[in-house]
């Protein structure tokens, strides 16, 4: 008997569903409104090339849920920039295998 497939690709790839799933069930958005926008994403991303249903569809995720969060007013394009090139930058300089933290913006 075999273990059974991992249901995602990648951590990143179930933290962004959980966080998803946990924002419909706060009352931030339905999920026939959540489906809509992100079945239009699909579309978009779909229209250039096939996409493969693992990293291409996740990073469309990605995009419909920081879209739907700035267009609500939840978020600004600026900040999620700056969280974004913050993880990257703390994790490039990680050591394999340790940790990754997040550094706390510094006040101006």
């Amino acid at each position: 008997m075999s273990a059974p497939e991992p249901a995602f690709e990648a951590p990143w790839h179930a933290q962004l569903f959980a966080l998803t799933v946990h924002l419909n069930e706060s009352g931030l958005f339905d999920w026939p409104f959540w489906a809509d926008r992100f079945g239009a994403t699909l579309a978009r991303h779909g229209l250039a090339r096939e996409l493969n249903g693992g990293e291409d569809y996740f990073n469309a995720w990605l995009e419909t849920l920081e879209t739907l969060l700035i267009d609500a007013g939840y978020a600004r394009p600026g900040d999620l920039r700056a969280l974004r090139d913050g993880w990257e930058a703390a994790y490039l300089s990680t050591p394999h295998g340790a940790p990754v933290h997040l550094n706390e913006p510094q006040s101006g």
